[in-house]
């Protein structure tokens, strides 16, 4: 009776077993999209390791769990006489001959908005967004606990998106004395944060700051902003990054402070952007080459986030952003809309005169970048999106061509996007490069973004085919920690969000 009831049991999970497997087979690949596998083998990829060396393949990598476990080298002519030794096939075979694989980007300024102007907003709107475009790490700039609560459910599998490291915000309330400051950096500690993101502070408490972040070994980092402290505070006391740009043609300034007009408040957006966008050509550029050299040598990063301000030099241009069609949420459309009260909605009054200075702005800072690097400055990607007419990935993909623009080549810009940014959240051992032994983070591009980064984005870029112009190009794969996520069927879940919250009984209050 036992044996008897055990087979029947048997042949019913053997048959759930195979049923699962015919349905998988059935539906294609992408339905094992955002599920733990065992074993994953990604064949005959073009890789581009995240080092800064070139391109090399083709290879087989093999991922088991969530780690790269063998990189295994085709012999071409073996291959094509059949007698290849190739990898024993995996959970998932991804083909991905004429296809390049990327390590995962690196976000080092991200928002994971679940709202916008007190509006709810889905955070699978966000993270899906993230991964249908190849982001797997993201560095969250201003968390909170639900924050939190977020990487937790992902790390668990609990919600599909790429792993965070939560900053937490700093100031707060009630932090006048070196020990109330002290005590908030524990107290961050404490619950859990990863590092602090830091905003505007005097200098004496910025001290204090820093050296209770080092006792507690929490990164730092720094949006400066228009205040006592500049770029020489960070290289004195060991800042992680500094953030967009702030603080550093500041300490290039000779007279030591930006010439304001008098009816400046920094307080009022279209001032504080306005004016913004005429510092760099008031740097001295002897005296900013010193700074950069400082950044150096002390080994502070400088995460540019070029993208978050490119509508200030181009308005027309970012608010006619042709993905905004499918992938903009209403509630950050409404949200993107010049508005005093929505914090980078400044464009009121925006004028042609503002353009040109921004336009120029970017020419110097570009110019800087560059140097930094040439002086052997680490550069990080971050994209700042949700702010100022930048979607989630998109701006981050954006961020990678601005790099390009600034003069650095493709193999310099996808190191800054991957092991750079590994390198600056202290995780270079384990993230950032295609590597045995390292996390299984990594993308398949259905392209080569050496060649056009524009085939990174979800909608992928027109190009000719057996000369027919195509739209090609995407992303395939977007693999964390050895999870695989089918990129087109995410993007496709965001349309469908999307659509679904234009609908008209989904706009009622």
């Amino acid at each position: 009776m036992f044996r008897s009831s055990f087979q029947r049991t048997l042949t019913v999970l053997l048959f759930i077993s195979f049923a699962a497997v015919a349905t998988a087979a059935q539906n294609g690949p992408a339905s094992l999209s955002g599920k733990r596998l065992k074993r994953i083998v990604v064949r005959g990829a073009n890789v581009v390791d995240g080092s800064g060396k070139p391109a090399a393949g083709p290879f087989d990598i093999v991922i088991e769990n969530d780690v790269i476990t063998q990189i295994v080298g085709i012999d071409p002519v073996a291959a094509a006489e059949g007698r290849a030794r190739r990898p024993e096939k995996g959970d998932l075979d991804i083909e991905a001959e004429g296809k390049y694989v990327l390590p995962g980007l690196i976000n080092l300024h991200g928002h994971a908005h679940d709202g916008r102007a007190g509006k709810p907003m889905p955070i699978e709107y966000v993270m899906k967004l993230w991964l249908a475009c190849g982001i797997t790490t993201v560095r969250e700039a201003w968390a909170n606990p639900k924050i939190l609560e977020y990487r937790d459910k992902i790390a668990s599998g609990t919600l599909a998106g790429p792993r965070i490291f939560a900053y937490g915000g700093f100031p707060g309330p009630n932090l006048n004395t070196a020990e109330q400051v002290r005590q908030r950096v524990r107290d961050l500690k404490a619950a859990g944060y990863d590092g602090i993101k830091l905003y505007t502070m005097d200098r004496d408490l910025m001290n204090a700051m820093m050296a209770e972040a080092k006792v507690q070994g929490m990164r730092v980092m720094h949006h400066t902003g228009v205040e006592e402290t500049n770029a020489w505070d960070d290289i004195r006391l060991g800042t992680t990054t500094i953030e967009h740009w702030y603080g550093i043609p500041d300490a290039a300034i000779i007279s030591g402070r930006q010439n304001f007009p008098s009816y400046y408040n920094y307080n009022d957006e279209v001032h504080r952007f306005r004016y913004a966008g005429r510092l760099w050509r008031e740097a001295d550029w002897e005296k900013l080459m010193k700074v950069l050299d400082g950044m150096a040598e002390a080994g502070v990063a400088w995460d540019p986030t070029l993208v978050i301000y490119e509508a200030s030099r181009d308005l027309q241009r970012a608010q006619t952003n042709p993905a905004f069609a499918e992938y903009l949420h209403p509630v950050l459309e409404e949200y993107f809309r010049p508005n005093p009260a929505n914090h980078g909605s400044y464009f009121i009054g925006w004028s042609t005169t503002d353009e040109t200075f921004w336009k120029e702005n970017y020419r110097i800072w570009m110019k800087a970048l560059y140097e930094f690097g040439k002086r052997g400055g680490v550069i990080g990607t971050g994209e700042d999106a949700g702010f100022i007419y930048q979607l989630y990935g998109f701006g981050l993909v954006r961020e990678l061509e601005l790099h390009q623009e600034a003069g650095f080549h493709p193999l310099k810009v996808v190191q800054h996007a991957t092991s750079n940014g590994a390198r600056i959240l202290g995780k270079e051992d384990s993230i950032g490069r295609i590597r045995p032994g390292y996390k299984a983070d990594l993308i398949v591009v259905n392209g080569n973004p050496l060649e056009n980064f524009k085939v990174l984005y979800p909608p992928g870029t027109a190009m000719v085919k057996d000369g027919k112009v195509v739209q090609g190009g995407g992303i395939e794969w977007t693999i964390r920690d050895g999870v695989p996520f089918h990129a087109p069927t995410l993007a496709k879940e965001v349309r469908d969000m999307v659509a679904a919250a234009k609908r008209p009984q989904a706009l009622r209050p």
